[in-house]
């Protein structure tokens, strides 16, 4: 039987269709429980989530501050934002869908990178968009270019993008495809060029009250209140807010360094110093909002990669100054340094980037320890994904231990110690399964179905009897066959295998989707 550790994943599931301009319609999602404890529904995010600082409370800044809110009510030498002209009017949020994915591969082969499955029942979009929604942001673009059919029919049945998102306010979800125009001809060539080519789209009339853009990336693993970030942007004026990281000395010099003035204000850049330049860019974090025992751990701040902008000075930068850059990090904002006010917004809780093999495979299993440092539940923020309508996990006579067992999973008589087992999967007698990912399959196939498989010496899919399976990445609709074990008893780093449906990557070895693995392999 199942340990108590062992958990099923919970998910908070919604469909949207417009009824009116001021209510959304949901579809109640299917409750599954977490740790005994059941996910919510989006309306009950928005009935219970805490109010966001900008929507409790009058926001007051200088008169010049407010000079693009139709909104604002000026009173002798102060503006007062109007506190009923929520983030769902006055913030558009544009998430970037990443380019090939080459460090994922090959889980990114028939996929985008956002649209990886991560946590047994989510994809890395699922994450920014639900970060979006429980703070408020209800205008959401999402640019998509590279294998991007996946990410585009998860983010419809998801969020229903075609028939729009309004709760309170004119919200939508919409897909950004890159495309050639008579004035666009090239695909898009980073992250400050695929903004560009839609800045038209900006200035759009639908888009008249918007105030702010909030800049955000597709693959990154985290919860965060974004209110608290644009909060910061506009009490201090600036043009450009970027959200950083508190980062130690073994870490620093793998990530894009920033240093601040006294007052936050963002003076120089630096990316991935080493040595001098390294000790060049320490600052005091206490100004931030760290204690001075923390500070002197970390006395670095490390970029997150994601960014608010006047709307007008995004325009600006993108089309005036910076018309041949493209990509914000390494260019955009250390050019627009000396002539803008870029500030800092101190973010010091759980970020990942999962940008390689290693580190998503490392945080997918940090979802299973106990306690983990994120977890997809929280009952204010919850993080929403597509309504499957699957059963419950069923574990038959088998040991789980540490574990996270998605819907639908199948589990006959085996071992599963520190895993992901994903939607759909399929655990055969006498396997074991330790330290591993199984993401799972995309649709089940009857009884009838496997037996006329394994009559005609084919495999169907799942783990075969008897297999043994640690340190690996099982993508979705994999066959392994019986027998087989899949370890990397030799230590290998990297080794290309696509011919035989698998890579080593980091020392991880990588089932790729719809690959058949013959029984009896030993990897």
């Amino acid at each position: 039987m199942a340990t108590s550790t062992a958990r099923t994943s919970g998910i908070a599931t919604a469909s949207f269709n417009v009824r009116s301009s001021k209510k959304a319609s949901v579809i109640a999602p299917q409750h599954a429980f977490v740790s005994g404890q059941r996910a919510g529904s989006v309306k009950a995010c928005f009935r219970n989530r805490r109010a966001s600082k900008l929507e409790r409370q009058a926001v007051v800044t200088t008169a010049t501050a407010t000079q693009d809110s139709s909104k604002a009510k000026t009173v002798s030498n102060i503006t007062v934002r109007d506190p009923d002209a929520p983030l769902s009017k006055s913030v558009l949020s544009v998430i970037l869908g990443g380019g090939a994915g080459t460090r994922l591969y090959p889980l990114t082969k028939q996929r985008a990178k956002p649209a990886v499955p991560i946590g047994g029942a989510y994809r890395l979009i699922d994450v920014p968009m639900s970060n979006c929604l429980n703070s408020g942001i209800s205008k959401i673009y999402i640019l998509t270019q590279f294998n991007s059919v996946s990410l585009n029919r998860h983010l419809a049945r998801a969020y229903n993008f075609g028939n729009g998102i309004r709760f309170g306010g004119e919200g939508f979800v919409e897909v950004l495809a890159a495309t050639q125009t008579p004035t666009d001809k090239e695909w898009f060539q980073g992250t400050a060029d695929a903004v560009r080519q839609y800045t038209w789209l900006l200035e759009d009339i639908k888009n008249k009250g918007v105030e702010d853009i909030i800049i955000l990336s597709g693959d990154h693993l985290y919860r965060m209140d974004y209110s608290e970030f644009i909060q910061t942007h506009r009490d201090t004026n600036a043009d450009i807010t970027v959200s950083c990281l508190p980062m130690d000395d073994s870490r620093a010099a793998d990530f894009g360094l920033m240093k601040i003035d006294d007052t936050g204000r963002i003076i120089d850049f630096a990316e991935k110093p080493q040595g001098e330049a390294l000790k060049a860019m320490k600052v005091d974090t206490t100004i931030l909002g760290l204690d001075k025992e923390a500070a002197s751990v970390s006395p670095y701040i490390a970029s997150m990669g994601i960014y608010v902008f006047k709307k007008s000075a995004l325009v600006q930068l993108l089309k005036e100054d910076f018309p041949s850059c493209n990509d914000f990090g390494s260019e955009i904002l250390p050019g627009a340094k000396d002539n803008m006010h870029l500030q800092a917004h101190l973010f010091s809780e759980y970020w990942e980037d999962i940008g390689t093999i290693k580190s998503f495979f490392d945080a997918n299993l940090a979802l299973a320890k106990q306690p983990p440092r994120f977890e997809f539940f929280d009952a204010n923020s919850p993080i929403y994904t597509s309504p499957r309508f699957l059963p419950p996990a069923k574990i038959e006579k088998s040991s789980v231990k540490d574990s996270i067992i998605s819907h639908g999973a199948s589990l006959e008589e085996c071992t599963v110690n520190e895993a992901i087992i994903g939607l759909r999967s399929r655990i055969g007698k006498g396997a074991q399964i330790d330290k591993a990912m199984v993401m799972g399959a995309d649709y089940y196939e009857s009884a009838a179905d496997r037996e006329k498989l394994i009559e005609a010496g084919k495999i169907p899919v799942g783990i075969g009897e008897n297999c043994v399976i640690s340190n690996t990445i099982v993508d979705k609709n994999a066959r392994i066959g019986p027998n087989c074990v899949i370890t990397n008893k030799d230590g290998i780093e990297e080794a290309r295998h696509e011919d035989q449906g698998y890579y080593i990557r980091s020392g991880i070895v990588t089932i790729f989707r719809n690959a058949t693995i013959p029984a009896g392999t030993v990897i």
